[in-house]
């Protein structure tokens, strides 16, 4: 949505009576500067049009409402909206939908990161640009927000313009050039709860001569951390479970809902009681459990220790965990360039970016069958078997046996599991320290006056992430102590273990706490690439001049992942898995190829008043993932010089990265059900390479344990996932209605060979079906008995697997009002909506059981939200030194599991086929500000979501964090600030 032909000419931008207020996340498309001289007359003459190039092309264009369908955010946007970093404004735009991380992300996130995922395809499917050139960093909250003087969205595929990477679209933040003076900003907020307090200066300063330009400074944010806690949507642990809800109210500690690791620790029974005729209980009805006198060291559980009560020993592990995550950052920003000659410049760009952030979950909770054996004689150990992980077999839900029927077959097994939350020794932190660095430099020239430029650029990036797991328990070395062993008493390090009084004896807690784990990981990413290109008119056609640009780029990637030794997998980590993990080093390089062709074909003919074609290629070679080549054809066609219709075909692929191949092994613990029926196990069923395997069944029961990693590091090859995209769009600008620009756009966007982390159940699912062997999938299989029995892992590397198809329309206004005599100041309103039609993911094409999952309309845990509309409504005023701004964001109903039963999705986590349905979520932002001239001073006061609407409910069965959506939603409420700026 344009503003005026001249909108990415800041002077020009300047002199429009929109001033700084313009909201949040308009769109506009982009044109080029139009420079005029005025006569002695007054009378203002054409000049030659400057060329510059806009997002989605390399060529230099003049008129730059083309095939291209660019969305601007401009810097008086950014300022209006109050917002001290970048993904508060672009994660606002509808085109933007799925999972993409932000600071409000905990539970899986709590690096104060913000990615973008347009389309809905994901983050890394969203290519991210400064200046057209590529970072490492997506995390789009490292570039300071105040040195933006525009933000281009490409909706469309890019790949033959950018290379990997641009499928869902790009991202491309300009930067401020040619600053001249200096400007101060400050601004504070907090929320009308009293928390959430952030705050935040920047100082920039910069010269420009003819000789040159140099900017440079300083941008300082700080977030403060929300509990979840402290918002009654995410207060407690919310299910929806057996058409009940349950978790409200809640109460701090046991409730009806949440986790069953409690703090005052339960043993909990199977299948929902323990054993009528047993030596070691009374029968269980809520009350008290009575232990056998004549037990091996008797008397370790406590008396009154009762069994576990489903409707009241939950614990509520929602209340300290966050719906915002504490955050800090530091940029520091040096630009500059130099004019050499006249025809040749060099310039220098360097930025500096440190991240402080943190995540917080619930203390560790401890199940003895999976943390702990306690051996016979132990004096805590109540029972004359060991109690844990070393006892008798185990059932498919990883409780002791106890007989089919429910009695004991021997004195020696007991009916349930032992769980316990450990607060005594705190909450589980991770904390993050990112520390980015990049370096753009190059020569940039003319070729004399021959309307020819041409480039040489070296791109140096580094990203080093460092964080460490506070409160995490080594299990491992606790076992080795030997404070649960039966000799503890004389042998063990700290003396003898009661798991049962951990939390109430201060003893005991001394005890655990001397386990505790602070494992450090360090994560260092590098990329370095060398580009050249040139760009300039072929001849002159009767319609204008051909334009031509061509280049060439090298890139080499290299990352090395070091985990302490605590942690280390390969040394035999004691911790709970998913504070595990496995060092990584490798590499890749890549070279690449391409060119652009810009063919005027007709001009100031009937119903045709211009028609272009562009036509791009791109030929990538990547060291270790094949080639690849990768074509674009877009047309511009004006019937009328009010009305252009423009359409884009375009190949897509995004290669593999560097923790695709050599991502370290992990452990996953993934839902699963087992597909084997009877007879499967025999040779020539078809499925017996799977099945053979204790009938396909896994140690876990309902869960199989995958062994995630990258590809090279399970020793498998990817190739890159590949596609095409399609846009096809008007823009509309009547003459009869001054100031009015409408656009709209068909999209579709469709990808094969997808990369993929796959869960353990689909690659069990393909070894069934495979039958195969020689498959990655059987031939990863580890199981009991010598590799026959029950099945203990399946390798879960990184694959090319599946289909995906998307289609939508985007559709965008702006209207600036006339202005009249009885209408104050200068009014605008402008408005931009996506609608989603298609969304459809084919996990494992060609294999029996493949399912397409429809997440159109839906939300959902793996691929995020996914609405069929989102907007953004914005109404802009100013009247001289006064402005103000309303802003209106729309999330469009959508619902929760599907009632179709090859979906296998439910709302309710024990009934099939469930589904929840949600409506409309609004959130309306307004702003005023006053700018005293005479001091050059911007004062402004907001209130973001000002009618305190809050997040939906979704339950926690269906999310991860918080009983909603915190990727989505808005999770602080109505939210105070002030922003002042000044120049000098």
């Amino acid at each position: 949505m344009r503003l005026d032909r001249s909108e990415l000419s800041k002077a020009v931008q300047t002199a429009l009576s929109l001033g700084a207020v313009a909201a949040v996340g308009v769109a506009g498309t982009a044109f080029a500067q139009n420079t005029t001289t005025t006569t002695q007359n007054n009378q203002q003459q054409p000049q030659t049009l400057q060329t510059i190039v806009v997002t989605g092309s390399h060529i230099r264009r003049v008129d730059l409402e083309t095939s291209n369908p660019v969305t601007v955010v401009t810097s008086q946007q950014i300022q209006a909206s109050g917002k001290l970093t970048l993904g508060d404004i672009v994660q606002e735009l509808p085109g933007i939908a799925g999972n993409a991380t932000n600071p409000n992300v905990n539970n899986g996130g709590g690096t104060g990161a913000s990615t973008i995922s347009l389309r809905g395809l994901g983050s890394s499917r969203t290519l991210i640009l400064v200046d057209g050139k590529r970072v490492l960093n997506n995390d789009i909250n490292a570039i300071p927000a105040e040195l933006v003087e525009r933000v281009e969205v490409l909706k469309d595929g890019a790949s033959s313009v950018y290379g990997s990477d641009a499928i869902g679209g790009v991202v491309n933040f300009i930067l401020k050039h040619n600053y001249q003076g200096a400007d101060f900003g400050f601004n504070y907020g907090i929320s009308d709860r009293d928390d959430a307090e952030r705050k935040g200066y920047h100082f920039t300063f910069g010269q420009t001569t003819d000789k040159g330009s140099i900017i440079a400074g300083l941008d300082y944010n700080k977030f403060e951390g929300v509990v979840a806690g402290n918002r009654d949507y995410s207060k407690c642990a919310v299910s929806l479970t057996g058409g009940a809800v349950v978790g409200t109210p809640c109460v701090s500690g046991d409730g009806s809902g949440g986790s069953l690791a409690s703090l005052s620790g339960y043993l909990y029974p199977l299948n929902g009681k323990f054993p009528g005729s047993t030596p070691y209980f009374a029968a269980c009805g809520g009350g008290a459990l009575t232990t056998d006198p004549t037990a091996a060291g008797g008397g370790g559980i406590p008396a009154g220790f009762r069994c576990f009560n489903g409707s009241t020993d939950h614990y509520n592990y929602q209340a300290v965990n966050l719906v915002n995550t504490p955050q800090e950052r530091t940029n520091a920003y040096f630009l500059a360039d130099y004019n050499l000659t006249d025809n040749v410049s060099a310039y220098l760009d360097v930025f500096v970016n440190r991240t402080h952030s943190s995540s917080q979950v619930a203390p560790t909770p401890m199940e003895l069958y999976g943390s702990l054996t306690m051996e016979p004689g132990q004096p805590y150990n109540p029972f004359p078997f060991a109690l844990g992980g070393g006892g008798p077999t185990s059932n498919p839900n990883g409780y002791l046996v106890c007989g089919t029927d429910g009695a004991l077959p021997a004195p020696n097994c007991l009916g349930g599991d032992f769980l316990l939350r450990l607060g005594g020794v705190g909450d589980r932190i991770s904390s993050y320290t990112t520390e980015t660095d990049q370096i753009l430099t190059g020569l940039k020239g003319n070729v004399g006056n021959t309307g020819w430029q041409w480039n040489v650029d070296l791109n140096y990036g580094h990203v080093t992430t460092r964080w460490n797991n506070i409160g995490y328990m080594n299990f491992g070395a606790l076992q080795a102590s030997g404070d649960v062993n039966a000799d503890c008493a004389t042998n063990g390090v700290d003396g003898c273990l009661n798991p049962f009084t951990v939390n109430t004896d201060p003893a005991m807690t001394a005890i655990m706490s001397k386990y505790l784990a602070s494992p450090f990981f360090n994560s260092l990413n590098v990329q370095r690439t060398v580009s050249a290109g040139v760009n300039g008119p072929l001849f002159s056609l009767p319609a204008g001049e051909m334009q031509l640009a061509v280049g060439a780029d090298y890139s080499k990637l290299y990352s090395n992942f070091t985990v302490d030794p605590l942690a280390d997998n390969t040394k035999g980590c004691g911790m709970p898995s998913s504070s595990c993990s496995t060092p990584l080093t490798g590499g890749y390089n890549y070279k690449e190829v391409y060119a652009e062709l810009f063919v005027p074909i007709l001009k100031d003919l009937p119903f045709v008043n211009a028609l272009n074609v562009t036509l791009g290629d791109r030929y990538s070679k990547y060291s270790l993932a094949g080639s690849t080549n990768n074509y674009k054809i877009g047309v511009e066609w004006r019937p009328i010089d009010d009305l252009m219709l423009r359409g884009t075909v375009a190949s897509v692929f995004r290669a593999p990265t560097i923790p695709d191949l050599f991502k370290g092994a992990a452990i996953s613990f993934d839902p699963y059900t087992n597909p084997c029926q009877p007879g499967d196990e025999n040779p020539g069923s078809g499925h017996d390479v799977f099945c053979s395997h204790g009938g396909g069944v896994a140690v876990n029961g309902t869960q199989i344990q995958a062994v995630w990693s990258g590809a090279a590091s399970a020793g498998t090859s990817l190739s890159p996932e590949y596609g095409k995209s399609f846009d096809f769009g008007a823009v509309y600008s009547p003459h009869f209605v001054p100031g009015l620009t409408l656009q709209a756009d068909l999209w579709r966007v469709y990808l094969r060979n997808n990369i993929i982390q796959p869960f353990g159940s689909t690659e069990a699912g393909i070894c069934y079906a495979t039958n195969d062997p020689n498959n990655p999938a059987c031939s990863s299989i580890k199981a009991t008995g010598g590799g026959t029995g029950t099945i203990i892992s399946i390798g879960a590397p990184v694959t090319n697997l599946g289909n995906l198809w998307t289609r939508g329309v985007d559709v965008e206004g702006d209207y600036r009002v006339p202005q009249v005599g009885w209408l104050p100041g200068q009014f605008s309103v402008r408005a931009q909506a996506t609608y989603i039609s298609q969304f459809d993911n084919e996990v494992t094409p060609g294999i029996a059981g493949d399912v397409v999952r429809n997440i159109a309309g839906k939300y959902d845990k793996q691929y995020g939200m996914f609405p069929r509309v989102r907007g953004l409504v914005a109404l802009n005023w100013q009247d001289g030194p006064w402005q103000a701004y309303y802003q209106l964001r729309y999330i469009g109903k959508y619902s929760v599991g599907s009632g179709k039963p090859d979906q296998a999705s439910s709302c309710d986590e024990a009934i099939t086929g469930v589904v929840c349905s949600f409506g409309a979520w609004t959130q309306s932002n307004v702003s005023l500000g006053y700018t005293i001239q005479p001091i050059n001073t911007t004062l402004q006061l907001g209130v973001d979501n000002l009618f305190d609407k809050q997040p939906p409910i979704m339950y926690q069965n269906n999310t991860l964090n918080g009983n909603t959506d915190v990727n989505t939603f808005d999770t602080i409420g109505r939210f105070y600030w002030m922003n002042v700026d000044v120049k000098f």
